[in-house]
């Protein structure tokens, strides 16, 4: 059989050979399968430091908000403002604010069906859709109250888009703007989403140059792109200028070990060694198959250009950014190549569909499904987002607290891992309490959290206070500083009782 399934492909649109109707079904059934598979099980973990900056941020006013954007967090402002009005509508639970992730990986299944059919067949795109639905990065992505998998949901839609432009060459003038207009807007979204998504355009660039005809086909293709994406652009300028003089609050990632293979080939997408190595594995073996124009006789060129574009979506973004960091200027994170996830599920299904064996196939799939599953059940455990355990810590305060009792958070730390976030993303164990240390709440500030005053600076503030709760963070060697601890003691509190979770010690402390 070889890679039978990829010679005679038909080039027109749906290529599915069903009709309308089953072009419809199937990437709606897909999508549903991805969305019921991110979704579940996300609502366990705790909430952690950059979903603490979303729903906070959400929580804003309208003015207060776009007052903070001017300051930071541009490049997510978009995000913000949509979760803004959604956890208006329906809360800010763990469940409610990952919710909108979960139907983006939903829709981004049906995207990435839709795009292999039309580069390839439905059976490959079939495959690919299975394949994408179970990577570790978008089980992750879709359990986050983050951008990652609305950026990934839009990637694969424009990029459907872009192709269905690129074939319209006998479609109506009418047809051919509309879809051109809407590969712009698609193109300003994604950028407002999340500011990496405009590295897809080189790959974008590369589909337009191999999959549109010679000649004056390719030159009006070539001018429609460019006019759609200079729109696109513009339109994007605001999150573009603001982006990039805010990039100091991404400068953290110099204080990280640059990225390495593992980081790239592992932890990027894959999530753990086996599954990479697999995955990878399948990969070469696509890659191989289709350059070497081996089963391809009937349109090996067409194969290859196809699946040219799909390695640059996934390589030039990845490239990109190792380089920039590495160049001096940090900008990579694994999390930030999200949006490549739909061209390695291709990728792989190429791979899978180059193998001669039908039941190999299938089990080949199959295997892919078991390797990933230890790392999806991870992915929903307590404390599955960076060992985060505000919610845990939180229920200890409410099981105990009574309303007049003190609240105190150790905050000598990176803003997103303090323990005072737990007040704001679980706010009702903490009721009744008296925050002594607060300068001013986050809302009423230019930047993302609240300012705070040192405990040994407030101490009056505690002088009609007969119970304390403390919030410490525990380092990852078990250390945590003693200096709130030794205070309070100094004010004739003593250690009543101590809980301690993955990075919180919750004291509780009396007279």
């Amino acid at each position: 059989m070889g890679l039978w399934v990829l010679e005679g492909v038909p080039r027109a649109w749906p290529a599915s050979p069903g009709g309308r109707a089953s072009s419809g079904i199937v990437p709606a059934l897909l999508g549903l399968l991805g969305f019921v598979i991110s979704f579940a099980g996300s609502w366990r973990p705790s909430f952690w430091g950059d979903e603490g900056a979303s729903v906070m941020s959400a929580e804003r006013s309208l003015p207060s908000l776009f007052r903070m954007l001017g300051n930071v967090d541009a490049v997510h402002g978009t995000y913000y403002l949509f979760l803004h009005y959604w956890t208006g509508l329906f809360g800010s639970s763990e469940l409610s604010a990952r919710l909108p992730s979960a139907i983006a990986i939903g829709v981004a299944t049906a995207g990435t069906f839709v795009l292999a059919r039309s580069l390839v067949n439905e059976r490959l795109a079939l495959v690919a859709a299975l394949v994408f639905v179970i990577l570790p990065r978008v089980t992750y992505s879709g359990a986050e109250a983050r951008s990652a998998a609305l950026a990934t949901a839009v990637a694969v839609w424009s990029t459907v888009i872009l192709v269905r432009g690129l074939r319209a060459t006998g479609a109506s003038v009418n047809i051919r703007r509309s879809l051109w207009a809407g590969y712009a807007a698609l193109l300003a979204a994604g950028i407002y989403l999340f500011l990496d998504f405009a590295l897809i355009l080189p790959a974008h660039a590369l589909a337009v140059l191999v999959l549109s005809d010679a000649g004056a086909t390719r030159k009006r293709m070539l001018g429609s792109w460019g006019l759609s994406t200079a729109i696109a652009l513009v339109v994007a300028g605001p999150v573009l200028f603001f982006g990039l003089s805010e990039h100091e609050q991404i400068a953290f990632l110099a204080t990280r070990p640059p990225a390495d293979l593992r980081s790239v080939a592992v932890i990027q997408w894959f999530g753990n060694v086996p599954l990479a190595i697999l995955a990878w594995a399948l990969i070469l073996l696509g890659v191989a198959t289709v350059f070497a124009g081996r089963h391809l006789a009937s349109a090996p060129a067409t194969t290859r250009r196809e699946l040219a574009v799909i390695l640059a979506w996934s390589v030039v973004p990845t490239a990109a950014l190792v380089l920039g960091s590495r160049l001096g200027a940090p900008m990579y994170a694994p999390r930030y190549l999200a949006f490549c996830t739909p061209a390695i599920a291709i990728a792989i299904a190429v791979g899978i569909l180059a193998i001669r064996i039908r039941w190999i196939q299938v089990s080949a799939v199959a295997l892919a499904v078991a390797l990933a599953a230890p790392t999806y059940l991870s992915q929903r455990g307590e404390f599955a987002k960076s060992r985060s355990d505000w919610r845990q810590a939180s229920e200890v305060v409410e099981a105990g607290a009574s309303p007049g009792d003190a609240v105190v958070f150790y905050e000598d730390m990176r803003p997103s891992r303090r323990p005072r976030l737990a007040l704001h993303l679980y706010p009702e164990a903490f009721q009744g309490l008296r925050d002594v240390t607060l300068d001013e709440p986050f809302h009423s500030t230019d930047g993302l959290w609240d300012t705070t005053f040192p405990l040994a600076s407030v101490a009056t503030e505690l002088s009609g206070t007969n119970r304390v709760w403390l919030l410490h963070y525990v380092e990852t060697d078990g250390t945590t500083d003693e200096t709130n601890l030794t205070v309070l003691q100094r004010l004739g509190f003593t250690i009543v009782d101590s809980t301690t979770f993955r990075r919180t010690t919750v004291i509780e402390m009396a007279r």
